[in-house]
């Protein structure tokens, strides 16, 4: 789901959190190049850039220098913790209200 109202690199920096929650990647490997994930993207190099080190600052991602970005240890679990709340916080709140309008009830999704 890409919130085209946001910042390109807010958005770079979902689908890097959807690989790292996916599976994708684990804590310990090695990330994409700034040059490869840009030209995979689409992207700006300057963007993707941007997008990793606000990864580095929250310490989802260390840099090795001369080698390269990799997952930091425990990054996947602190990025999920980080991501339920999110959900839970801001994406939930209008989902049940809208379900509650519609007369929706859990059960209802399950069969969906």
């Amino acid at each position: 789901m890409a919130d085209e109202s946001k910042p390109v690199y807010l958005r770079l920096r979902e689908i890097i959190a959807a690989s790292i929650l996916d599976g994708e990647f684990s804590d310990g490997d090695l990330l994409p190049s700034v040059r490869a994930f840009a030209a995979a993207q689409g992207a700006n190099p300057l963007t993707v850039a941007k997008a990793y080190q606000s990864f580095q600052d929250d310490g989802i991602v260390v840099v090795k220098r001369g080698v390269g970005m990799f997952v930091a240890d425990g990054a996947t679990r602190r990025l999920r913790q980080a991501e339920r709340e999110r959900f839970l916080e801001t994406t939930w709140p209008p989902v049940a209200a809208q379900m509650r309008r519609l007369g929706i009830r859990v059960d209802d999704l399950a069969s969906a």
